[in-house]
């Protein structure tokens, strides 16, 4: 059962900015696991591939979405739009380069594809401590809570079974468009592509689908799916001390074409409602590659 959790914290010392970088976030959740699992988070420490979580960038509360656009207000056509340029900016998710205060509440969202995971975990979330202290770098985390369903102010945390997913999941909607929280790459070869053509995105969804879910989607409904539209730009993000990588941001949209069966277009948009806990592309688990669907 794949699951988003949201993890909010208090640091009681400042978290220095060399300390928000993805190699650190990992080592930070590894950490976590140990604290319940020591034999598994050695195990996820060594694994090189399908490791089954993902993880964010560290989050300010304080930038949270402070905008809803709610269906029973009445809006003219520009502030609608305004609103929902500021809405999809919000569901963006931020590197922060800047120290972070010792006080500033924080959240951090933890993805899990694996059951068997989630199990293992939840010694962490049922016995909470508010007074063991967690590091980030040379930082004392408290740990104040973990949401692991639907807020209104906090949409990044859910849950749902694979059969969930694939039941609810269309049969007729035939576009699709993602918002890519995170920076988003693709290997190809021995570099990386910031480029989410379609075969990058929806072989990326394909194959963790395929290695988490009991029920199998075949690759090939891949070349029904074709662009529509781009709103993306590149961006840079510092996951290592001195390694950068870039991949892109933005708004993705893509159409159903040809004579898809109804089964066929059910398996895309099924792949298309995982990515809110897949997410998509490369280093997933530092941060990159967090998307959802709009």
């Amino acid at each position: 059962m794949p699951h988003s959790l949201v993890v909010n914290f208090m640091p009681k010392t400042p978290i220095y900015p060399e300390y928000l970088t993805g190699r650190h976030i990992h080592a930070l959740f590894l950490t976590l696991v140990s604290s319940v699992d020591q034999e598994l988070g050695d195990r996820l420490h060594s694994e090189k591939a399908n490791k089954g979580f993902g993880l964010s960038p560290i989050q300010l509360a304080t930038r949270d979405r402070r905008l809803a656009v709610s269906s029973d207000q009445n809006f003219s056509k520009p502030n609608l739009k305004k609103a929902k340029s500021q809405q999809l900016k919000a569901k963006s998710l931020s590197w922060h380069n800047q120290e972070i205060p010792t006080s500033t509440p924080c959240w951090w969202r933890i993805t899990l594809l694996d059951e068997v995971l989630f199990s293992k975990l939840t010694g962490l979330w049922l016995n909470l401590n508010p007074d063991r202290a967690f590091h980030l770098g040379s930082a004392d985390l408290y740990i104040t809570s973990i949401l692991g369903t639907p807020q209104s102010n906090q949409p990044w945390a859910n849950f749902a079974t694979y059969q969930q997913i694939y039941d609810r999941a269309s049969d007729t909607e035939k576009m699709i468009a993602f918002h890519l929280a995170t920076p988003t790459a693709f290997r190809q070869g021995k570099y990386d592509s910031p480029l989410p053509t379609r075969d990058n995105v929806f072989k990326s969804l394909c194959d963790r689908w395929n290695t988490y879910s009991e029920i199998p989607i075949n690759p090939e409904i891949i070349e029904y799916i074709f662009p529509s539209k781009f709103d993306i730009k590149t961006e840079v993000v510092k996951n290592y001390d001195t390694h950068s990588f870039i991949g892109c941001v933005g708004e993705i949209g893509y159409r159903i074409l040809g004579d898809a069966s109804p089964d066929t277009i059910k398996q895309i948009n099924a792949l298309a409602d995982f990515a809110m806990f897949a997410g998509i592309g490369r280093k997933t688990t530092m941060g990159m590659g967090i998307a959802r669907r709009v």
